[in-house]
Order: C-alpha cells, then sequence, then structure tokens
C-alpha cells in the first residue's frame, strides 16, 4: 500500500515522528496528500514543529495515596503556560496515572493506552491546543512502610518540589524536613551519597586554592580535609544547618523527634537546561511564524 520511502518524505514534510506517519499514511490507505491533512487535523504536525523549542519552565507536582507517592516535572515554554488550566489537569492527569501504575521510564508512560488513545496522543493533543512546546520531563515515584511518613513541599506554586520519606516519627517532622531540602537544595543525604565526581572536583579546586595561598604540602592537606569537611556540610541534608533553628542540624531534629531520613528527592523546574536568550520582539516573531 505504501514504502518506507513514503514514511520518510511525510517525516520530513511535517516533521511529525515515524510511527505518526505510518499511522497517518495506513489511515488514509497511502495518500500523501490526505496523510498530510490527517496529521495536521490532529495537530500531531503543528506539535512537531515545537519540538526544536526550548521548554525551561513549567512545574513539579506531588501526589500522594496511601503508601505511594509521586513527584514529577512537566515543562513549558512559558510561565504564562504553566498556569493555564489546561496544562495543570494535564500534569493532574499524569500524576494519577502514574501513581495507579508501575511505569520503569517516561516511555512507558507515554505508550500507556487510556481509553481510546495513548498518554502521548493526550499531550499531542495539549501542545496543538496551547500552542506551546510541552515536555514531560521526570517523575519519581515511592513506596514507603507502614511506619514511615512522607514529608511534601511545594515552593513558588510548583518551581520547587521535595518529597521526602522519614522513619518514627510524624508528618509535620517530615513537612519540616522536606521545606527545609526546598530551601537549602542539598546534594545528598549523608557524605557517601555524595557523587565522586563532585567531591574530586571539589578537592581539586580547594587544592588549587591552597597551593595559591603559598602553604607548604603537609599543611595544605590539612586544610582540602577542613575545607572539603566544610563542603560536605553545606550540601549534605543531615548535616546542614536547619532551617528553623540554625543552632542544631537536620539530623539532630529528626533525631530528637524519634525519626530517621529515608530518601529524599527535590526537583527544581527547569534545571540542568539550558535557557535560549531571545529579545521581546523575536520572541512575538517566533509565536507569529510557529
Amino acid at each position: 500500500m505504501f514504502k518506507a520511502s513514503d514514511v520518510k518524505e511525510l517525516r520530513e514534510k511535517t516533521g511529525a515522528g515515524m510511527l505518526d506517519c505510518k499511522k497517518a499514511l495506513e489511515a488514509c490507505e497511502g495518500n500523501m496528500e490526505k496523510a498530510i491533512d490527517w496529521l495536521r487535523e490532529k495537530g500531531i504536525s503543528k506539535a512537531a514543529k515545537k519540538e526544536g523549542r526550548i521548554a525551561a519552565e513549567g512545574v513539579c507536582q506531588i501526589l500522594v495515596d496511601g503508601n505511594d507517592a509521586v513527584i514529577l516535572e512537566v515543562n513549558s515554554e512559558t510561565d504564562f503556560v504553566a498556569k493555564n488550566e489546561e496544562f495543570t489537569k494535564f500534569v493532574d492527569y499524569l500524576a494519577n496515572i502514574i501513581l495507579k501504575n508501575d511505569f520503569k521510564d517516561n516511555e512507558e508512560v507515554l505508550n500507556y493506552v487510556d481509553g481510546s488513545e495513548t498518554v502521548n496522543d493526550k499531550l499531542i493533543s495539549i501542545i496543538s491546543k496551547i500552542g506551546e512546546k510541552i515536555n514531560f520531563r521526570r517523575f519519581e515515584k515511592v513506596v514507603k512502610e507502614d511506619s514511615q511518613v512522607f514529608g511534601t513541599y511545594k515552593h513558588m506554586g510548583g518551581r520547587i518540589g521535595t518529597l521526602v520519606v522519614l522513619d518514627g516519627t510524624t508528618e509535620e517532622v517530615a513537612r519540616d524536613v522536606a521545606m527545609h531540602a526546598a530551601a537549602m537544595n542539598p546534594t545528598a543525604i549523608t557524605r557517601d551519597q555524595v557523587p565522586a565526581e563532585i567531591v574530586e572536583h571539589e578537592s581539586h579546586v580547594i587544592k588549587e586554592q591552597v597551593m595559591q595561598e603559598g602553604k607548604p604540602a603537609d599543611i595544605a592537606e590539612k586544610m582540602v580535609a577542613g575545607r572539603l569537611n566544610k563542603f560536605y556540610k553545606e550540601i549534605c541534608l543531615e548535616e546542614q544547618a536547619f532551617v528553623k533553628d540554625s543552632s542544631m542540624t537536620v539530623l539532630d531534629y529528626v533525631k530528637n523527634n524519634g525519626g530517621k531520613i529515608v530518601s529524599m528527592i527535590r526537583f527544581e523546574v527547569g534545571e540542568g537546561i539550558e535557557k535560549k536568550e531571545e529579545d521581546f520582539a523575536q520572541e512575538v516573531m517566533n509565536q507569529v511564524q510557529g
């Protein structure tokens, strides 16, 4: 009915994915023009054109149900769209779908069939309706024990989201720890969880600083150890000074309330995404041309 070269040609003409192009040609019995219209009608062609654009705004959402919890990040191009009702409804829908299922990765979530369409179909529909690139970036699902409690905190309307699990204490204490993690951005809970490459990099920087100060080698080594110790206290959750009472560490606060920190996840919208700098006039032109 149609050849692989037809799928390739349709992809080049519309920017849609190979699978969507194959579906379009199947639905239109190999007719190229009808397949282009089919993709346009479903908003797939329009959505594909936005793929090259950068989505670094958005929201973090957290949902808890009994012993299950999910934290996720969905990105948009602008903060304005991140507050759009269609967008926020889709984010809530995603959180519910993930909470009720056991997905390994984003691909499994997007390929999940709900009713007559996949989650990805719903995403494409939202992109077409809103007119911006929307990207389901990441998620973590956490299952706790009965003796454990979740602590959740969202800052700046979901710009930052934290989900912690504590054992042997209250939800109030767990929420305090989640709030602290949102504010202080710890890299890990304990020293042994800090990635080796981060420790190596920091050690190198400290050593260079000490050498510049002209210290003897034996003194330099001791100074590196001391400054590295200070570095750990800045980035490890348990060793950080507690935001509500700086006279104690987070570990002290949790222990004083009979608890133990089990896990921590912190998402910040757009972290690690390189934002493209554009002037306002150019942005308007891009919207008009898009």
